[in-house]
């Protein structure tokens, strides 16, 4: 595939380089082994390289006026548009998408460009009341210079994109590290696309690495002001360690264990459906997915009767394949941690209701059931296509389950009353939770993000404005001032 062998370089400045690394990110197909690229990683030295140019590059980038700049992001989107097939066959491949999994990830991709070209119009300034006569208060709202972007392997473009794209817009400059797993779809396809809309040179830079090789550089570099990363809770925290100790500010987009509630009251057949997409949606590595689906006593019968014969319907295999809807985990490793949580949580005592082989990156659906409330498993993400059900008895348990876990990024409620699913939301620890729908959601304008640790920010709307942004007070003193000495 023409992407794999044009874009495995780094792009810094402008320019398509070599790495010159001590060792390659080897990029494989996670459906079938195939090689699809090796990419010689980046050095500390070439990081440096990219963040002064973003340096160097910001100030006129900054200065533009901002309707120029979404132009930019206007021939970004007619680009993806054009080459959306390519793209839909770059995601199958290097991350073992369905097809509708990739149409989905292009759609959430076009939109947050669209939400770019609004944004780059919305930092808007304002001028303030003062106590001192003759005084006038200027608060300007503006870049804050570079920003440095880690993003993850699940919907790479996407959510590389949804800090780059809202970055850029706002007048600041990038460098992009995305996930080894996910070198081009997630970093030097996008530079590609801002290469020929226009974007120039030094503006976004993309560097493909590993820790191995440059080890916290990426985080302690002095030209980044703000860090946006998504990803586990594990490397968020230590992301959010390094940088305070350089008083950098962080967007941390983590991890989560959502619930999916089913009251006594809910369209059975409905939340069926809402609960299997939530769970099952690209092989569950998605850190919105129901991990987990509490469901009242009163129709715990007829409901698991359902969602596993939805659930063993599902087919498993090639992505390439339109029918296929559980594609292959990213890897090898992924799949076989995910195998070893199962085993050990049913030789705790968890029920089997489903579950099928493990065959290399292939995970057959695993519905589990007859937990206990103290067990590993459901207090973790459960990054694969795995699912706990468990009941409880009226609202106020369906409560405390739902926020027994360290995370809380979202969640959803079934109730054939509006009201009162609302009611029982408000009681829900998370930054996200929907009324009869699912779990899996992301819209341009709303701020997405979580609590406790699902991460800390949001991004947006104007919270991405907030996050990309810096306010600097500009006094006007029209009068003269009496000072006392």
């Amino acid at each position: 595939m023409s992407y794999f062998s044009e874009l495995s370089r780094q792009y810094i400045d402008g320019e398509w380089r070599t790495g010159s690394g001590r060792w390659d990110i080897v990029d494989l197909n996670p459906y079938n082994g195939e090689k699809l690229a090796s990419i010689t990683v980046a050095t500390v030295e070439e990081l440096d390289q990219a963040y002064r140019a973003a340096e160097r590059a910001q100030k006129p980038w900054g200065k533009l006026n901002p309707y120029a700049r979404r132009l930019v992001f206007e021939r970004a989107l007619r680009i993806i548009e054009d080459r959306e097939q390519e793209i839909t066959e770059a995601i199958i491949a290097e991350l073992g998408g369905t097809a509708l999994k990739a149409a989905f990830e292009l759609s959430l991709t076009k939109d947050a460009l669209r939400e770019a070209m609004q944004i780059s119009l919305r930092a808007e300034g304002r001028i303030l009341p003062s106590p001192v006569d003759g005084k006038e208060n200027r608060l300007y709202r503006l870049p804050v210079g570079v920003v440095g972007v880690i993003s993850p392997f699940n919907f790479p473009l996407f959510l590389s994109l949804k800090a780059v794209a809202p970055a850029l817009a706002l007048g600041n400059a990038v460098v992009l590290k995305p996930h080894q797993d996910a070198p081009v779809t997630g970093g030097t396809l996008i530079a590609k696309i801002f290469e020929d809309a226009g974007l120039p040179a030094g503006v976004l830079n993309v560097l493909l690495t590993d820790i191995a090789e440059i080890g916290d550089a990426f985080l302690e570099h002095p030209v980044p002001k703000v860090i946006a990363f998504t990803g586990s809770d594990q490397v968020g925290r230590h992301v959010a360690r390094v940088a305070a100790g350089h008083f950098k500010r962080t967007v941390l987009e983590l991890g989560g264990n959502s619930a999916l509630i089913v009251l006594d009251d809910a369209d059975l057949d409905y939340a069926v459906d809402a609960a299997v997409f939530s769970r099952f949606a690209h092989q569950g590595q998605v850190c919105m997915a129901a991990n987990r689906v509490l469901v009242d006593r009163k129709v715990l019968a007829e409901f698991t009767e359902k969602f596993v014969a939805k659930t063993s319907s599902l087919k498993v295999g090639d992505p390439q394949d339109p029918a296929t809807q559980i594609g292959p985990l990213i890897n090898t490793a992924q799949a076989d941690a995910i195998t070893a949580q199962v085993d050990a949580a049913v030789a705790d005592g968890a029920t089997v209701l489903l579950r099928g082989a493990t065959v290399g990156t292939l995970m057959d659906p695993v519905v589990l059931t007859g937990l206990a409330e103290d067990a590993p498993i459901l207090r973790r993400e459960i990054f694969g296509p795995v699912v706990l059900i468990v009941p409880f008895d009226g609202e106020d348990e369906a409560v405390r389950l739902a926020n027994d876990t360290p995370f809380g990024l979202s969640g959803a409620v079934h109730t054939g009353s509006i009201e009162r699913g609302v009611r029982l939301a408000q009681q829900i620890d998370t930054g996200m939770i929907h009324i009869n729908d699912g779990t899996i959601h992301d819209e341009p304008i709303v701020p997405f993000g979580g609590e406790k640790s699902s991460g800390v920010g949001r991004l947006g709307g104007d919270a991405t404005v907030e996050a990309f942004t810096t306010l600097k007070w500009i006094s006007i003193q029209h009068e003269r001032t009496r000072f006392p000495f």
